[in-house]
Order: C-alpha cells, then structure tokens, then sequence
C-alpha cells in the first residue's frame, strides 16, 4: 500500500518541487521538505514521488504525491487512519504546505503515470495600482489589458483545442521528441482586476501553460491577432509565440485519475 495526498502549497519560498542535488541550495524543495516531514513524523525513513516537477515559484492546489517506507515494508506500515494524517502531520510541515486529500492506492500505483490528465490555473492582475495580496501569487501586468482584451484572449483560445502538436509553445532546448498533447479545454475568467486562465489537458509540455499565458497576454495586447495562433501553432517554432509569463502564476489545480480517487479528509 502507497499513501496518496492531494496538497496545496504557496511555493514562493521553494526551488520547485522536484529534490535539487545540492543540499545547500539557497531555496529548499517541495521533495525534499516533505520528505523530511513524513520520515520524522512517521519514525522511520520514507519516500515521497510526485505527479511532476514544477519550477520555483510554482503553486499548488491540487498536486498528487505517494508516501511510502523507503525500506519494504508490511502493508500495515501507517497507523494512522487515511482521512486523518494531516492532523498528525500538521507540526512536522511549514505553514507554506497542506495535505488537502488522502487515500490508500496500490503499491503499483504511481501519481504520474497513473494520471489521465491534469489542470493548471494562471492568474493574472491587470489593476493599475501595485496589489500587495497578489504579490507572489498572480503576475502583475505591465499595464491594463484594453477593453477588448478577454475577448481577444477567448478568441485565439479556441485555437488550443484538441490534439495539437505545441512545439511553438515548449520552452527552447527541451529533449521532448513527441510535443502533441490534446488539450480539452481553455477558459479566460475575468473577475475585477484578476484574471484566470484554466486549461486542462492529457499532458504538458515545460513551461506550456507559462507561454500560451505570455502568448495571450501578447495577444490582449494587440500584438498578435487571434487568428495568427492557427499559424504559430503550425509553425511548430517557439520563436514564434510570445513571452514566457512568470512563474508565480502558475498553480498545478487538479490531477486526473481513472477511476477517480476517493479523496478522504477528517
């Protein structure tokens, strides 16, 4: 038996989730801080594997990961009732890091490969004013959109439906051979000043959601038409898209499994 959780975590203060070989990194890991938690919590060694990596700055509201005894073990190796391992785990983990969810899997279960698919929100502010409650955890526009800017956002959206190849839309350099994903869907909400993009798709390419974000705002913007996005996506060059958006927009909202995960939390 694995233990899988659902957690949430402002990743401000972290070097992404994945564990960095240097110990003596200037941020911590994601990993590597639960790591620590569970081992010490649970009184013995663990490990934790992860449904991605994510870069610095990255947050979550839903990524999945399994605890295991890093040695073999029985299976009655957690003797804490699953729906009630984030109260025992609530003072071995930092503030900045929760355990939303959590349910016994299969020792043959892995929170990547598993996955059927996954769904990251990127926030936006576009308020004329510096907003301290959004520093950190949405990307602060360099100025307003205009009037017509969701519209045109909406738009070139419909353009990233369905089975697209998104090498215009991969970050330049990375080994991924095969850049096709499909994507089922991709909404721009406007709430005041904040803006939400959520897009939902089999699998992501490193940093997909950040340029398709800079790339819309490009686009609100004026600087690209929403009926170039047909073409940029053709051109299959990254060149060819817009900005990268910063990372402290990102948030990794939801992972697909099939069947569904009977998600426990007392």
């Amino acid at each position: 038996m694995k233990l899988l959780l659902k957690l949430i975590w402002n990743g401000a203060g972290y070097a992404g989730y994945q564990a960095q070989r240097d110990i003596d990194a200037p941020k911590p890991s994601i990993q590597r801080t639960l790591t620590a938690a569970f081992s010490e919590g649970l009184g013995f060694p663990c490990r934790v594997t992860g449904c991605s990596r994510t870069d610095a700055g990255v947050h979550a509201l839903g990524f999945c990961a399994v605890v295991e005894p890093a040695q073999a073990n029985e299976d009655d190796w957690l003797r804490i009732p699953v729906g009630r391992v984030h109260r025992a785990m609530r003072s071995h983990l930092p503030p900045d890091i929760a355990i939303a969810g959590e349910a016994a899997v299969p020792d043959d279960f892995h929170p990547r490969y598993s996955a059927v698919g996954k769904e990251y929100l990127y926030c936006m502010n576009d308020a004329p004013w510096d907003d301290p409650f959004s520093a950190g955890t949405a990307w602060h526009l360099p100025r307003p959109l205009p009037p017509d800017g969701i519209e045109r956002m909406r738009r070139a959206a419909g353009f990233f439906v369905g089975r697209r190849d998104f090498t215009s839309f991969m970050a330049a350099g990375s080994k991924i051979t095969d850049a096709t994903r499909c994507v089922t869907a991709l909404t721009v909400e406007r709430t005041g000043h904040e803006i939400a993009l959520t897009v939902s798709a089999d699998g992501f390419l490193y940093h997909m959601v950040r340029i398709l974000a800079g790339t819309l705002a490009d686009c609100a913007w004026g600087s690209i038409e929403p009926e170039d996005f047909a073409a940029i996506l053709a051109a299959r060059d990254r060149s060819r898209a817009g900005r990268t958006a910063p990372a402290h927009g990102l948030y990794l909202a939801r992972v697909e499994y099939h069947p569904p995960i009977d998600w426990q939390c007392e």
